[in-house]
């Protein structure tokens, strides 16, 4: 623990963390199953949207979103699906950490719903042009694809949807109460020659234009 650190009292083991929270139930220690059964599979096909965490070999973590129309991942068998790699910012955190450390983990979130799906596994990045060409819009194939051997997966429950409010539109700020992205980087990049207005200009325009 560093010296400045706020933190005084800190879990060190399981077996602390076990006698503050307990055990899990037999119904949540049974409900992981090792592939993708008719069930996971209409989850996926109705989930417009994911969240990926990997980590590099040292252990340096990221989450990075994934969105698209519905069954946008696309499930091969009960042991693999493929997630269309789009085109981003090029910083290309997740792929990096895949090829460091290929183990991740994955949330897919359906709109409305508060249960979410929970995979985990071993991920590739793939350049198969027969298996990315089926993933084709507005005609162009992704590059590259994160294809996902599968080793785990369970429902997570809606707590935590339930506690935010998150798909509950009366919590949603106004929209001129939200935080502004432009602003944030400007303000974090400290590039000369911008402004908060170029960069919003930008986004605009990249949200326009350069989706697929």
């Amino acid at each position: 623990m560093k010296a400045d650190s706020p933190f005084t009292n800190v879990i060190e083991t399981e077996e602390q963390l076990r006698e503050l929270i307990g055990y899990p139930s037999e119904l949540v220690e049974n409900k992981t199953i090792s592939m993708l059964d008719h069930r996971c599979r209409e989850f996926i096909e109705k989930s417009p949207f994911l969240m990926i965490a990997s980590s590099d070999e040292a252990g340096f973590c990221d989450v990075s979103p994934r969105g698209d129309k519905q069954s946008f991942v696309e499930v091969i068998s009960e042991k693999y699906l493929i997630i269309p790699e789009r085109p981003g910012n090029k910083r290309m955190d997740t792929m990096r950490n895949i090829l460091s450390n290929p183990r991740l983990g994955l949330i897919f979130f359906i709109p409305g719903l508060g249960e979410t799906l929970r995979v985990n596994g071993k991920a590739y990045l793939i350049t198969d042009q027969e298996l990315l060409k089926n993933m084709t819009v507005r005609g162009k194939a992704p590059l590259i694809g994160i294809g996902v051997e599968v080793e785990e997966c369970y429902i997570h429950c809606a707590k935590a949807f339930k506690r935010s409010g998150l798909w509950n539109p009366d919590t949603w700020l106004d929209k001129h109460a939200l935080p502004s992205a432009a602003r944030m980087i400007f303000e974090h990049a400290n590039i000369p020659n911008t402004s908060v207005a170029s960069i919003q200009e930008g986004l605009e325009e990249s949200y326009a234009k350069r989706l697929y």
